[in-house]
């Protein structure tokens, strides 16, 4: 027995289980800046340095969701099982216990019936971060179906395919730049969604574009598989020279893209804010189809490869973190509005180490 739990332990990814803590913490630090930018009607800056900092800060870490997609398709992309072994695995690790966090936050904020009422069709407002679980699920359920094809392809073929899915990060930009003005709906739990300009077939009649069904995280899940497949291990020189240029001009895009938003809306005058719309607006260079956050995705990536580090605090600490990092996603929103309620004045590191103590110790 303890030949074959090392034996399965060798077989782990190192690198991959840093990344995850990296990105568990990165996370945590992107929750950590909300308060900042946004309050009052919805969004609300106060100083022009509370503007700089918040958009540094968040901008440094926003390629956190990217990175939890890329190392599921690394590790179970393209799935070796049956369909119905994978479901039952992922529905197990994954769908039992997002459904008993639901649970919680629809009982712990806001009116528990509306709530309750409301999980048929979203996740509770207040608990704004479960929108990942939704959108992994989605991801999950095209694995089996993309797995036979996945096997097969050729470095070339999935060059064209990573090189369509670059070109649709371009688009959120696109539409920024092509709309006249900024009109939004709201579903059922209240999340602001701007309306999308018209581009490549989409109308008011189908929002299925030429470009839709291989933009968004379908790119992450290529982006792992490419690498697994048909990127070997790099040399630290050649490593640097792709990820710090990539780094550095996505890190461009994300944090001058948020930085230009906020001062048009200030026009020179702090604080500034508005209804949560605006908020959306200032954010439109961190969303995760972009082509900022990509770049930061990747120079991430290609840095984490390199650490085979796998000692005692490896197996003490960073593998039970990394173990635990899907149930400290899914809780981790409890401390952070403990602490932001609470009106404790630490600095953003000291809330982050607290917020991650405390989300070991009540991970599910």
């Amino acid at each position: 027995m303890k030949t074959t739990t090392l034996q399965t332990e060798r077989k782990r990814e190192v690198w991959i289980d840093w990344m995850r803590v990296a990105a568990c913490f990165m996370v945590l630090l992107v929750h950590s800046t909300e308060p900042f930018y946004l309050g009052g009607d919805g969004s609300l800056i106060l100083t022009k340095s509370d503007a700089f900092w918040s958009s540094f800060f968040d901008s440094f870490v926003r390629a956190c969701v990217p990175l939890f997609i890329v190392a599921s398709s690394y590790l179970q992309f393209p799935i070796h099982y049956s369909a119905g072994e994978f479901v039952r695995r992922r529905s197990v690790r994954i769908l039992i216990p997002f459904l008993v966090w639901s649970l919680v936050y629809a009982l712990v904020w806001g009116e528990p019936v509306e709530n309750l009422r409301n999980l048929v069709f979203n996740f509770n407002y207040a608990a704004g971060h479960l929108w990942f679980v939704y959108m992994l699920i989605g991801v999950y359920m095209l694995m089996p179906l993309l797995s036979p094809w996945a096997e097969k392809v050729g470095k070339r073929e999935l060059q064209v395919y990573l090189a369509i899915w670059v070109f649709t990060l371009f688009i959120p930009l696109i539409r920024d730049w092509v709309g006249d003005t900024l009109v939004f709906t709201y579903g059922p739990s209240g999340l602001p969604r701007q309306a999308i300009y018209p581009l490549w077939g989409e109308t008011s009649w189908n929002g299925y574009g030429v470009f839709y069904y291989i933009s968004g995280f379908i790119g992450y899940l290529f982006l792992g598989l490419y690498l697994r497949k048909f990127v070997g291990e790099l040399s630290w020189g050649k490593t640097l020279a792709i990820a710090i240029p990539s780094y550095l001009a996505g890190f461009a895009v994300v944090f001058g893209g948020f930085l230009r938003r906020v001062y048009e809306s200030a026009e020179g005058v702090f604080p500034v804010g508005g209804l949560v719309e605006k908020a959306v607006w200032w954010e439109t260079t961190w969303c995760n189809d972009t082509i900022g956050v990509a770049l930061m995705t990747l120079a991430w990536i290609l840095i984490f490869r390199k650490i085979t580090s796998s000692g005692k605090f490896y197996e003490k600490v960073l593998l039970p973190v990394s173990k635990a990092s899907y149930g400290m996603y899914l809780i981790n929103l409890i401390p952070v509005y403990l602490y932001y309620h609470l009106g404790l004045k630490l600095t953003g590191t000291q809330v982050c180490i607290a917020i991650f103590t405390l989300s070991l110790m009540l991970h599910p």
